[in-house]
């Protein structure tokens, strides 16, 4: 489950950072720190993750790339 790539990026708009698992499709979460916003998806992804099991959805395997911050 951690092997997802999770993007950090500032929204300037927002004035949050946003964090996005890019291969888990709308899960994203956002925060006042770096920190915070990756507790968040992370969160998120757990959640996501036992969503699409509990439905019977397709679950995407891991790249393998972790942080990447922009």
């Amino acid at each position: 489950m951690d092997r997802y790539e999770i993007i950090i990026y500032w929204s300037e708009e927002d004035r949050v950072f946003i964090a996005e698992i890019p291969e888990l499709s709308g899960c994203m979460a956002h925060g006042k720190s770096q920190e915070q916003a990756l507790v968040k998806v992370r969160e998120a992804m757990t959640l996501w993750l036992k969503t699409a099991e509990e439905f019977g959805d397709p679950i995407p395997e891991p790249k393998g790339r972790r942080l990447v911050f922009a």
